[in-house]
């Protein structure tokens, strides 16, 4: 059970770290060679250039003038300087309304610490409860908490007020973030610039036809069902294959590279390698020679393949991008059933060219059910599983179980600083180790699942580690500790006493969360702002492989927000600061000072570092929203709880209330606020569509849209091979079915000359 000293030797180490980490970033930083590490964004916009220094060949790595050493703060304030409107024009809106949520925070939990700790802790701290209770593990910390507070007290009724407080305040700061954030949503895509994704639908599951290709068949049912506005289409091709030939090609040229870099630096003694595993095992060869012969061998396995996708029918998906003329056609579509059988020609939005993750569209739909069923199976698994960690966490906050288990440490454990160390620093640590490797794992579930888009992958995986985090380490660390600390307490009392012991022990577990904030919210991320990994991973590069200006551009390693590990870990901080407001409020001011010092390091990240890999307007803030709203639910029900077990179950209907006005208010939200962030209004794509027409009415939009959702992998290849005849707009016809039972048969069309169309027969023959 960790104390107010053990909490004191966990802030000092964490604040010793943040501090050792900032000032380490403040010298790195400044230091020329470093520059790409810390300033990436700028390079790849094209506005900076490395530092050059006339005189010393030093210069050109350390920086020598002493009184920019004395600036070595100045990067916080510059983190704040930049206005909101230019931060989405540099970052766009996704970094933008991602640093809101920290604001968020601020907003919410700011007034409720300062009101708590003016009315709830002198309520708490005036009464012996614990004290009376001789069999109840417990620290000064727990007298501030409602465990100090006695069975049936009349004072509960503060506690009942404070959470009308917390759960109408954090209603209206919802409120109107979300009516912000709407706004600005809508504000930036009438104000952005023209992209693929405006005018394109992804059409799945397009029902296969013995008679015509896939590409004839999409190009048919559009040119039926949207005559007016469909423009050109691209199908899927399973290039998966390919991709990974070309991803072992381009490692393999990394190689050769290196070798022959290695050989012109010293031309007396030609480079080797052994060919086996990592270059450890096998026969040792020419590393120039093997590695060209290498690629020479892939190369001739890639044409192959390259000539099999475009022969092979079945290397076909029966998936495309379809582009239309107009914003609004392309809004129709998206938003609108397309045939009487709901599960055929399905479509959606497109994602965005950068945003699609090409490896899940080769998925058959028909096999996305079985998927998510076999990865929500493997979920439950790991959360179970994953008990076992979390228990052995909670063993290291439990000194007296420590020395149970090994009993020879038991003077070693009983120093004073060890003892605070163990208690107020090595659980939180460890459960951060325990989670490092949990967001690789989830986001492989989330590709396994067949999301199509970079975007949709980070926010379902995002979900699933709110949902770890949740049941794991929020109700496993409370359940698990209760028992371990008062395990003797379980053992000698009757069963309908147990609930009142976990009432009293709950509250206790904010002394542990405590000690995880400072680890993961304070440490960890001063430990960001360092990039102490890219940092090595780049100079690496730089001196073994870099030889031209474009390597180098490569070598840098800006990387994103990363979505879906940090946004989970930000609604850790909303659920515990919800919780225990009104349970622990000691715990509140940890998390201010989290939400505040994270919203200034990843906003210097967001302007200088981070180069996001897509843009989707902020479409992830209804889960955002919803995950606030369900962290305060659940406050209200554990409140409900404890409450129950402290004998003021008269409290039980004034409470319910809150719930259902909570569950109400999302309602409200939702049908409010959340169509902006999942369908595009016609009005808005008509407007659009009329400004861009007058302001550029001879804009090639065929030609703009014809291979901007070309596989990456054909990119330098002839796209003739790959997209449909390019040609002019105004000589596009209905192509003719290839149907036996109408091959013979004339198509009547306005688009072949017909004045009058008659449709009946091609509408039949769609197989709707």
């Amino acid at each position: 059970m960790a104390t107010i000293q053990d909490i004191v030797v966990s802030a000092a180490i964490n604040i010793l770290s943040a501090i050792v980490f900032l000032l380490a970033f403040a010298f790195l930083r400044l230091q020329p060679i470093n520059d790409r590490v810390y300033f990436p964004k700028w390079y790849l916009k094209g506005a900076r250039e490395s530092p050059s220094h006339g005189g010393a060949f030093v210069r050109k790595f350390v920086n020598l003038d002493m009184r920019s050493y004395l600036k070595f703060l100045s990067w916080m304030p510059a983190a704040l300087k930049m206005p909101e409107d230019e931060l989405i024009s540099h970052a766009g809106l996704d970094s933008a309304v991602y640093l809101r949520i920290y604001l968020i925070g601020l907003k919410i939990f700011a007034p409720i610490a300062l009101l708590a700790f003016i009315v709830l802790v002198p309520v708490n701290w005036t009464n012996d409860t614990l004290q009376l209770m001789k069999d109840v593990e417990h620290s000064n910390i727990d007298k501030l908490s409602i465990s100090n507070i006695p069975s049936g007290s009349k004072r509960f009724a503060a506690h009942l007020a404070m959470a009308y407080v917390v759960t109408f305040w954090t209603c209206y700061v919802l409120l109107r973030e979300y009516e912000i954030v709407s706004k600005m949503r809508l504000r930036f895509l009438a104000s952005e610039k023209r992209r693929p994704d405006q005018f394109t639908v992804l059409v799945r599951n397009i029902p296969p036809d013995s008679d015509e290709s896939m590409s004839e068949l999409a190009e048919h049912f559009f040119l039926v069902n949207h005559p007016d506005h469909y423009l050109t289409h691209q199908v899927v091709y399973n290039a998966n294959e390919l991709a990974k030939l070309v991803k072992e090609k381009k490692k393999m040229k990394n190689w050769l590279d290196y070798y022959q870099l290695k050989y012109e630096r010293n031309t007396s003694k030609r480079p080797t390698t052994k060919t086996g595993f990592l270059g450890c095992f096998g026969s040792t060869v020419d590393a120039i020679e093997y590695y060209t012969s290498e690629i020479e061998e892939i190369e001739k396995e890639e044409a192959e393949e390259r000539e099999k996708i475009v022969k092979d029918p079945k290397s076909v998906v029966p998936a495309a991008f379809v582009s239309f003329r107009s914003r609004w056609g392309a809004a129709v579509c998206a938003q609108t059933q397309q045939t009487s059988n709901p599960t055929v020609w399905l479509t959606e939005w497109a994602p965005e060219p950068r945003d699609v993750y090409w490896d899940n569209l080769s998925i058959p739909f028909v096999s996305l059910t079985v998927r998510r069923l076999i990865v929500a199976v493997s979920f439950f698994f790991l959360n179970f599983f994953y008990v076992v960690p979390i228990t052995f966490v909670q063993s290291l906050a439990n000194i007296e179980g420590i020395e149970k288990a090994a009993p020879f440490l038991k003077p070693l454990i009983d120093m004073r600083f060890i003892k605070s160390f163990i208690q107020g620093f090595l659980p939180g640590i460890a459960l951060k180790i325990f989670l490092i490797l949990l967001p690789s794992i989830l986001m492989f579930m989330s590709k396994v699942e067949g999301l199509i888009s970079v975007s949709s992958l980070e926010r379902r995986s995002a979900s699933k580690y709110f949902i770890f985090l949740f049941f794991n380490v929020f109700l496993g660390s409370i359940i698990a500790g209760s028992a371990l600390e008062q395990l003797k307490r379980y053992l000698h009392q009757s069963a309908n006493q147990i609930p009142i012991t976990i009432g009293v022990a709950i509250p206790m577990k904010a002394t542990f969360f405590i000690t995880y904030i400072m680890v993961d919210g304070w440490a960890g991320v001063a430990g960001e702002i360092l990039r102490l990994k890219p940092l090595i991973i780049f100079h690496l590069k730089n001196f073994f492989l870099v030889k031209t200006e474009k390597d180098r551009e490569e070598a840098m390693n800006p990387g994103s927000i990363g979505f879906d590990s940090n946004e989970p870990q930000i609604q850790l901080y909303f659920l515990l600061g919800l919780v225990y407001a009104v349970v622990t409020p000691f715990l509140l001011p940890f998390i201010l000072i989290f939400f505040g010092f994270a919203y200034m390091v990843y906003r210097h990240q967001v302007i200088n570092v981070y180069n996001q890999e897509y843009e989707s307007g902020a479409a992830f803030w209804p889960s955002v929203h919803g995950r606030i709203i369900t962290a305060l639910i659940i406050s209200q029900l554990l409140l409900l709880g404890l409450l129950s077990t402290k004998g003021a179950g008269q409290s039980t209907p004034v409470l319910l209330v809150l719930p259902v006005v909570t569950f109400y208010f999302h309602k409200y939200c939702k049908s409010r606020y959340e169509p902006a962030f999942v369908k595009y209004p016609l009005q808005e794509a008509m407007r659009k569509d009329t400004l861009e027409r007058a302001r550029d009415p001879g804009f090639d939009l065929k030609g703009y849209l014809m291979n901007a959702y070309i596989h990456p992998v054909f990119k330098d290849d002839d796209h003739e091979k790959f997209s449909v005849a390019d040609e002019p707009e105004a000589e596009q016809v209905l192509v003719a079915t290839k149907r036996q039972s109408r091959r013979n048969t004339p198509v009547p069309s306005k688009y072949n000359g017909s004045e009058s169309p008659s449709l009946p027969e091609i509408v039949n023959d769609q197989r709707l």
